[in-house]
């Protein structure tokens, strides 16, 4: 018999081959994928190099494993039901847009993070109209990514999304005790525009926790003017449950009031709730599809072999959703792999989200006026360790990250609006909002000054959507993303941060932006600026919550407020600091991230909405107690108008925050809205906030 020594080399290889099939097998929490639809994308149109593309629509089975380190950190999972392997299993939505050949794409899995079920990318990036079934070439917009090959995937991740309107849907199992499902208390704040007398228990298109019956004598119902206003009880016998059957979308349980909900009232309805979902397993779902699709190499994976890096992409909710993961480490698979090459993170303000904790309620964020006994906007917020005087605790957002061995490339980028209504200065300020944070290196920050939280939108019959403020930050967006892909694949450093400073003079607290605040019009004599913005309190929501995300104090008491800061005005009204996208270099008008509400709320300003102020067209037209020049003082006719937002488009594309080819677009639009206003055809701007 030949030595052992001759069939060592042999052994070696073996041993690698089957620890790699094991690994492998053991990270695939993706245990299998169901395949629905396989259909040509916008009919086998040929998009560049990649050619055609596919739809491919279905469910991903997850199988999460509790005894893995991975998963420690989800809240209640050990008390959810298991397969007989000892995993918890659950199925999820997923669409998948790739090449029909995938060794034409360029290797990139571009994962998005549904918004409440509702996908967004295209419309961002590629200039198409909203639609969550994508699948004409009117969808495909101008074909932006898929010219350059990228594979598109979203999956479902919170359980609260209502069904209907081709919304991904999840279904996360439950937490049981003793067999039984766990109860709880919940509250749900409920605030309308208009007279009612029936509000749902969670708003955007989300689902509420069902009300345990037995225990519906300890529900109250109060209502209070403001967040930090007295609660006033309303008695039983004035209100009542009900399920209201909408047919395919399911039951939406609402609060029926007899004498009526009045618009901008905060009511709030506390009581016992059955059925904890693991809220957590979301987020899990979130990166085990992208581990998935990135790493399995089985022929059941239609990407297998084609992917090289994974960039994740999520606006406003979707956004604090990646956030969270990094906070709580979900870059990371079971196996210890980074899940993630980079991270575009689209107006997250300063949040995170109730996206793992017993009882979460994933839609809930706070703003000025709404939410704000939700933990979303919590310590610590900066990229870098930092402290909380107030509390002596201390904190660093990326501590897992740094740990765990993958370092994902990161953008945030964010809107005048995120200022206003959701804390985006904690992102880069400390929290007492006395001086500037540096970024981490491995993160850049760009500001669209003067533009609002969503974009404007073409809907499929080309009018646009939230007609108040017209500021169109999408083609800022697709010059930034090849900029982080170049970033991640060859170390090519993207532009500096663009953002405004404490130092720099262009950030400050609410008194400085009403003292810089020029004299504008407003509806009724001198526009009237806002006396409040968002300053979420420190939460105390008992001692347990920061250990097992159980709440005990519900609803929460209120600590001080974090101390958030607003980019402060030019002579025209507009903010200062960050990057200038040619309608702000050359403005038609003053753009606000800022807009009063009109539902009757007290001093309130709205959660995502600007405002647009035009400026006169000459200067017989300016009105009385307008600081402002006209248009002809400012550039004397179209022609001058066009030649600025040319320069303003080239110096942009030279810093790399616009695509040359890009320009054209960008004129064209900035022509019609020029004449669109010289006609007074103006958008209507009814989109539930009244224009100052």
């Amino acid at each position: 018999m030949p030595p052992l020594s001759l069939y060592r080399p042999l052994l070696t290889v073996l041993s690698v081959m089957i620890l790699a099939l094991l690994a492998n097998t053991a990270s695939a929490r993706v245990a299998e994928l169901q395949i629905k639809s396989r259909t040509p994308f916008a009919g086998g149109k040929v998009f560049g190099t990649a050619g055609a593309y596919e739809v491919i629509t279905g469910k991903l089975s997850y199988a999460v494993d509790p005894r893995k380190a991975a998963n420690q950190q989800i809240v209640d999972l050990p008390l959810a039901a298991r397969n007989r392997d000892g995993a918890v299993s659950f199925l999820g939505d997923f669409v998948l847009l790739k090449p029909v050949l995938a060794s034409r794409g360029n290797r990139r899995l571009l994962l998005e993070v549904t918004n409440r079920g509702n996908l967004i990318l295209l419309p961002y990036f590629n200039l198409a109209p909203f639609n969550n079934n994508p699948g004409t070439a009117a969808d495909a917009g101008d074909g932006f990514l898929l010219n350059q090959g990228y594979s598109l995937l979203w999956t479902a991740w919170n359980w609260d999304v209502r069904a209907g309107g081709g919304r991904l849907q999840i279904e996360l199992p439950i937490a049981l005790q003793d067999g039984q499902p766990i109860k709880g208390r919940v509250v749900a704040e409920m605030v309308t525009g208009h007279p009612t007398n029936s509000l749902p228990l969670a708003w955007g298109q989300s689902r509420g926790y069902p009300a345990s019956l037995a225990d519906l004598a300890t529900a109250r119902l109060t209502v209070r003017a403001r967040q930090d206003g007295e609660r006033r009880l309303i008695p039983r016998g004035d209100w009542q449950l009900v399920d209201l059957d909408h047919g395919n979308q399911g039951a939406e349980r609402r609060v029926v009031l007899a004498k009526g909900f009045k618009p901008g009232q905060l009511y709030e309805f506390s009581y016992i709730a059955t059925g904890a979902r693991v809220v957590g397993l979301g987020l899990a779902a979130l990166r085990d599809a992208a581990s998935y699709f990135r790493y399995d190499t089985s022929s059941a994976n239609p990407s297998s072999g084609s992917i090289d890096r994974v960039l994740a992409f999520g606006h406003s909710q979707s956004a604090r959703v990646l956030q969270h993961m990094m906070w709580q480490g979900f870059h990371m698979d079971e196996a210890g792999r980074g899940v993630f090459d980079a991270i575009f993170m689209n107006a997250p303000g300063g949040g995170k989200g109730s996206f793992n904790h017993r009882f979460a309620q994933t839609t809930r964020h706070p703003s000025q006026h709404e939410d704000h006994q939700y933990p979303a906007d919590f310590f610590p917020f900066a990229t870098v360790p930092q402290r909380d005087p107030a509390t002596g605790r201390s904190g660093d957002l990326l501590a897992r990250v740094r740990a765990g061995g993958s370092f994902p490339k990161l953008f945030y980028t964010q809107t005048s609006t995120d200022y206003w209504a959701r804390s985006a200065s904690l992102l880069h300020t400390d929290v007492m909002g006395e001086r500037d944070l540096p970024l981490d290196p491995q993160a850049r920050l760009y500001v669209f000054t003067g533009a609002q939280h969503f974009i404007w939108v073409p809907s499929r019959r080309g009018r646009f959507t939230l007609c108040h403020n017209p500021s169109d930050y999408r083609f800022a967006l697709r010059a930034l993303l090849p900029r982080l892909d170049a970033w991640t694949s060859s170390g090519q450093p993207p532009p500096p941060s663009m953002r405004p400073t404490i130092a720099g003079g262009s950030l400050g607290n609410l008194a400085a932006y009403r003292g810089r605040f020029p004299e504008l019009p407003g509806a009724n004599g001198r526009l009237r600026i806002p006396r409040q913005h968002l300053q979420p309190p420190r939460l105390d929501l008992g001692t347990r919550f920061a250990r097992t995300g159980i709440i005990d104090i519900q609803p929460p008491k209120f600590g001080p407020p974090y101390n958030t800061l607003l980019p402060l005005p030019d002579r025209d009204g507009i903010d200062q600091g960050g990057i200038r996208l040619p309608q702000i270099t050359a403005p038609l008008g003053t753009y606000l991230g800022w807009n009063h509400r009109r539902d009757g709320a007290l001093q309130a300003i709205g959660r995502w909405s600007g405002s647009y102020i035009p400026f006169a067209g000459n200067p017989e037209a300016v009105q009385h107690g307008d600081s402002r020049q006209s248009l002809d003082r400012r550039y004397g006719d179209l022609p001058g108008y066009l030649d600025a937002v040319d320069r303003a488009a080239r110096d942009l594309a030279a810093d790399g925050f616009l695509l040359p080819q890009d320009i054209p677009s960008i004129r064209a639009i900035a022509k019609g809205r020029y004449l669109a206003q010289a006609r007074r055809d103006m958008d209507d701007p009814g989109c539930g906030y009244l224009r100052p």
